[in-house]
């Protein structure tokens, strides 16, 4: 029961992030080529960073399960 509910509510609550792509995309057309530009670069470097957490994550998981077999 708690989980559908919980489904549910993350369901109504994820509904209203799709506006931020929206807001996004009328920057980017309002302005010039700089502008869309910056957008992007923003946008990669706010990516890259969950990446290398996980990324590090699973290197000190497989380091601390290598380790434990030995």
């Amino acid at each position: 029961m708690y989980k559908k509910l919980l489904l549910i509510l993350v369901l109504i609550i994820s509904a209203d992030a799709n506006a931020q792509c929206a807001m996004c995309k009328a920057v980017v057309e309002g302005g010039n080529e700089t502008i869309a530009e910056g957008v992007n670069n923003g946008i990669t470097y706010l990516m890259v960073f969950p990446y290398i957490l996980v990324g590090v994550l699973f290197y000190f998981i497989y380091r601390h399960k290598k380790s434990s077999k030995n």
